[in-house]
């Protein structure tokens, strides 16, 4: 089954890029016929000259960016954006999710809605449809959540798995934490999960993992890319009897949100290092597990500065709902192997029921996929994906830096002037405050 990208904005298209970049990559490296097969009927169509074309629709009110992706993916060699897979407008938004959200997405929606039917009429079936986006500008934000609305209306038995890049705490836009708000309330009812890229921690990544000294957001969205490929690419799961999952969207979203309040999906892999370090570099399995069962306990989000003093509870602890200091509890956690070995590997300390809420079986919390080929030039890595409180605390700040704003109405008319009311506002912060109590209350 076909998995569609759509590229929304400046950075949707950046990350795209780099995410059909790295598939194509790790599809065509060495004689790995079934596999590359896999990969290519999920995120390609192939051409009558045996041309590979992404399957994906790419929408920006600017059309610098998707300009420069559609010439640097045909220069690749390998891969390609369809010539009629595009739409882009002269003006952007303004950094405003108000003028993307209630002009730009309106004005354009039969454009942009043919678009969307023409290339998942080109699947034979579709497993589901990736919005990629970030929270932070106009467009991405709120043509992002727009369109995302339209797959809804258009698509509405199709899962949707919202990619989401967080921006920098320090700021990148004076406006941004009111786009994040925006844009999270209206996900939060649209998609079926919501995968969260945070830009302070790839950064930290980039800087201290792959010791990149002049950090770009190239740099930024490779890692992105790598993660969010390592959960996509074909893998092996319990229901899939010896073939590649066939419903790979279908699959997470029932694995990692079965509750429609918990809906927030972050990624922590490893290994992650210099590609001129592979060379020189051994792992094992029960070396990196260890490793990424703490992470996911401490909510660290990369292997360097690991807090190994951080426990799960114990079972007098959550008898009598005792917190614990600094402990990342899980609603659900999907970890996926892939490399040589896989199937020796232990993964029964991830099964503990004291990582996972108590109202859910953790035989039903943890699923596991594995393959055995390695996947970007790494023998063996692991990726975590976990619907837990890991998102919490960023979340919570931008709520927090909305709300301060808005308290003193600072920008609110730059938004009331393109259809946003008060009220909108007070309502997405409603609906947000009520996923931090939820995840807050995670027991």
């Amino acid at each position: 089954m076909s998995v569609v990208t759509v590229q929304l904005g400046q950075c949707g298209n950046q990350v795209g890029h780099e995410f059909f970049e790295v598939i194509s990559n790790d599809a065509l490296e060495g004689q790995r016929k079934t596999y590359c097969t896999a990969s290519s009927e999920r995120f390609f169509h192939q051409t009558t000259n045996g041309e590979l074309e992404a399957r994906a629709v790419l929408i920006d009110m600017e059309p610098k960016v998707i300009s420069h992706s559609m010439t640097k993916a045909a220069r690749s060699g390998k891969w390609r954006y369809s010539e009629k897979s595009s739409f882009s407008q002269k003006q952007g938004c303004g950094n405003n999710w108000a003028n993307g959200y209630c002009v730009h997405g309106p004005r354009h929606r039969e454009v942009m809605e043919e678009l969307l039917r023409r290339e998942v009429e080109r699947c034979d079936r579709l497993a589901g449809l990736v919005p990629i986006m970030s929270v932070a500008g106009g467009t991405g934000s709120g043509v992002g959540t727009y369109v995302t609305q339209q797959l809804k209306d258009v698509f509405p038995k199709s899962f949707i798995l919202n990619h989401l890049t967080w921006p920098y705490g320090t700021g990148e836009v004076i406006v941004q934490n009111y786009n994040s708000v925006l844009t999270l309330a209206k996900l939060y009812r649209l998609s079926d999960a919501i995968v969260v890229h945070e830009n302070d921690t790839v950064h930290r990544i980039c800087a201290q993992l792959l010791n990149i000294k002049n950090i770009t957001f190239n740099d930024v969205n490779r890692v992105i890319a790598h993660q969010l490929g390592s959960v996509l690419q074909p893998a092996l799961s319990p229901d899939s009897y010896g073939t590649y999952s066939r419903n790979p969207l279908g699959e997470l979203v029932s694995a990692l949100s079965c509750h429609p309040e918990y809906k927030l999906l972050s990624i922590c892999t490893i290994p992650q290092m210099p590609s001129s370090s592979l060379a020189y570099s051994a792992f094992t399995w029960p070396g990196l597990l260890k490793h990424l069962r703490q992470m996911l306990v401490s909510n660290t989000k990369m292997e360097e500065g690991i807090d190994w003093q951080v426990r799960p509870p114990s079972s007098s602890d959550r008898t009598r709902s005792l917190p614990v200091h600094n402990f990342n509890r899980s609603l659900a956690s999907l970890l996926i192997l892939r490399g040589k070995d896989v199937y020796s590997a232990e993964t029964g300390s991830f099964e503990e029921p004291s990582l996972y809420t108590s109202w859910l079986p953790s035989s039903e919390a943890f699923n596991t996929w594995k393959c055995t080929v390695p996947f970007n030039k790494y023998e063996k890595s692991a990726t975590l994906v976990s619907n837990s409180q890991s998102l919490l605390q960023p979340l919570d700040n931008i709520v927090g830096k909305a709300w301060n704003m808005f308290a003193s109405r600072a920008y609110v008319h730059q938004y009331t002037k393109y259809g946003i009311t008060e009220e909108d506002f007070l309502e997405s912060f409603t609906s947000l405050e009520q996923v931090i109590s939820s995840y807050r209350h995670l027991s």
